[in-house]
């Protein structure tokens, strides 16, 4: 089973950009499908985007499609949320989480299929 550990979030201005990384500990990460999800204040946990475990595919949210971008670097055990023209509704605290799947291809946006999750790491969208 693997650990995540989020980094990269902060405070950034609407139109801004940030970087979220994901690190992974553990032998097999290429066997995990991984996902990225977020949670305001009030809300419920929300599916961000998601990626297979070789990377061949993504899927995302309708609400962050054209803006953000999930990527994985199975050398580094690391996933990435590349988050571009961030606006004030995107702040929330992001969770990446971690979805055993080997040999597939399939992505699933329903949190309770992952059974990993790292701590989250705040993200903060000014007006």
């Amino acid at each position: 089973q693997v650990q995540l550990v989020e980094s990269g979030g902060g405070l950034v201005q609407a139109g801004g950009s940030l970087r979220l990384s994901c690190a992974a500990s553990g032998r097999t990460f290429s066997a995990y499908a991984m996902g990225w999800f977020c949670q305001a204040p009030g809300k419920e946990r929300e599916f961000v985007a998601g990626i297979s475990g070789s990377g061949g595919r993504t899927y995302y949210a309708d609400s962050v499609k054209g803006r953000f971008t999930i990527s994985r670097d199975n050398v580094k055990n690391t996933v990435y949320l590349e988050m571009n023209s961030l606006k004030p509704e995107d702040t929330a605290v992001y969770y990446c989480a971690a979805r055993y799947a080997p040999n597939s291809n399939l992505l699933v946006a329903a949190s309770n299929a992952y059974a990993t999750w790292g701590q989250g790491t705040q993200v903060t969208v000014s007006s």
